[in-house]
């Protein structure tokens, strides 16, 4: 839904209670889109890692040169 400045001014908490639920809310200035109005959304969490610890294995050659065939088909040989 486009709505003028003016408009959003005079119908904000009905704009709000729309956004709210769902609709999207653009505000605008001479039918120029300004602005979305969209519900508040927690931040979400830091993420710890260590999840995965003891569940994944990194051989001793993890960084060892690939093979020359496999190397080619990175380039397309």
């Amino acid at each position: 839904m486009l709505v003028n400045i003016h408009d959003a001014k005079t119908h904000f908490s009905k704009l709000i209670n729309q956004a709210l639920n769902g609709e999207d809310i653009v505000i605008a200035k001479g039918g120029k889109p300004l602005i979305r109005l969209t519900p508040y959304s927690k931040e979400p969490e830091f993420r710890h890692g260590g999840q995965f610890k003891g569940l994944i294995e990194v051989h001793d050659d993890f960084n060892d040169p690939l093979p020359e065939d496999i190397l080619k088909l990175f380039h397309g040989e």
